[in-house]
């Protein structure tokens, strides 16, 4: 089978079935297309694929300078297309299977603490031209706290999802996947006062023209063809947030919002794989990256409770005799 009709069958299949995002359709299909150029210099095709020849593709990877991240990455891309192959029958056995990647380096992630968070949640209602952008902006940053949503699902959250005062959110994730999530006291009342607003926005106002059209689905509607906001305007929104509260923007993204969203829930006893639900991560392993902030506990826990932890009093010193 040629190179470009193999890619193509794998890349439907793992739309179809496994039901993986466009951006990681993308990246397997440029992993595979750089792989299938290196074997045809070589009269080899993906179908010819070796557990050596897989190697030497790893190790000029590694020549070229290629991060850490992005070898594993291409690693992966190869494990799954040849089990994909080994299950359609194009061939007999796994190459990959056994080779052991180079791994990713372990970086912590970076987060903010809670008084920075809360600068943050009291300079959103204050930033804004009106009352409209001021109910929408803090709307925005109490779901995103509460819930470690990522930004693609915050700007793209259905409006009908929200009504009725939710205890939760149904979020749909990657893949379409969806969880439950819940939400706090504070994200509920900026969800119901922003609801307020957008419902009864007069027919001839900006907010009331988006209501009217094609922002009509969903909860945060904007110009634009997909009706909702940008993620970018949301980034930038969240940058001027930043600067007004005095926190350095530079670490102020919505995804170090969702990394201390579950940050802040293990620093407060959550479970991993509480965590890794509300996330939405499909892997545990990838939400192991926050197991830095158990050590933590755990240590603290050690050496201020455990019974033998405590300095001992000290020896009194003998008197001296005469």
């Amino acid at each position: 089978m040629r190179d470009d009709r193999a890619i193509s069958a794998f890349l439907d299949a793992q739309a179809a079935e496994a039901g993986a995002a466009r951006n990681t359709l993308l990246a397997y299909g440029r992993d595979l297309q750089d792989l299938s150029d290196w074997l045809s210099g070589r009269g080899k095709a993906l179908t010819d694929l070796t557990r050596d020849l897989v190697e030497d593709y790893l190790t000029r990877c590694d020549a070229q300078g290629l991060s850490r991240a992005t070898r594993a990455r291409r690693l992966s891309s190869i494990r799954q297309f040849t089990r994909f192959a080994l299950e359609e029958g194009w061939r007999e056995d796994d190459p990959a299977i056994r080779i052991r990647g180079p791994g990713r380096a372990q970086r912590l992630p970076k987060t903010l603490d809670h008084a920075e968070i809360e600068a943050l949640l009291a300079t959103a209602p204050t930033l804004g031209r009106g009352a409209v952008e001021r109910g929408r902006n803090r709307c925005l940053i109490e779901l995103l706290y509460a819930t470690g949503m990522r930004v693609s699902e915050l700007v793209g959250l259905p409006v009908a999802g929200t009504r009725g005062d939710p205890a939760v959110l149904l979020i749909r994730g990657k893949g379409n996947k969806e969880r439950m999530v819940p939400l706090t006291p504070a994200a509920r009342n900026a969800l119901a006062d922003w609801l307020h607003l957008r419902d009864n926005a007069p027919k001839d106002s900006p907010l009331g023209r988006l209501v009217a059209g094609n922002g009509a689905r969903w909860l945060f509607p904007a110009p634009g063809a997909a009706g909702h906001m940008p993620r970018q305007s949301f980034g930038r929104l969240l940058n001027e947030m930043a600067v007004q509260a005095g926190v350095d923007p530079a670490r102020v993204t919505p995804h170090i919002i969702r990394h201390a969203f579950a940050t802040h829930l293990l620093q407060g006893g959550a479970d991993l794989r509480s965590i890794q639900t509300l996330l939405g991560h499909a892997d545990l392993g990838t939400t192991e990256i926050y197991t830095h902030v158990l050590d933590e506990r755990m240590r603290d826990l050690v050496l201020n409770h455990h019974p033998l932890a405590r300095n001992p009093s000290p020896k009194p010193e003998p008197e001296p005799k005469d």
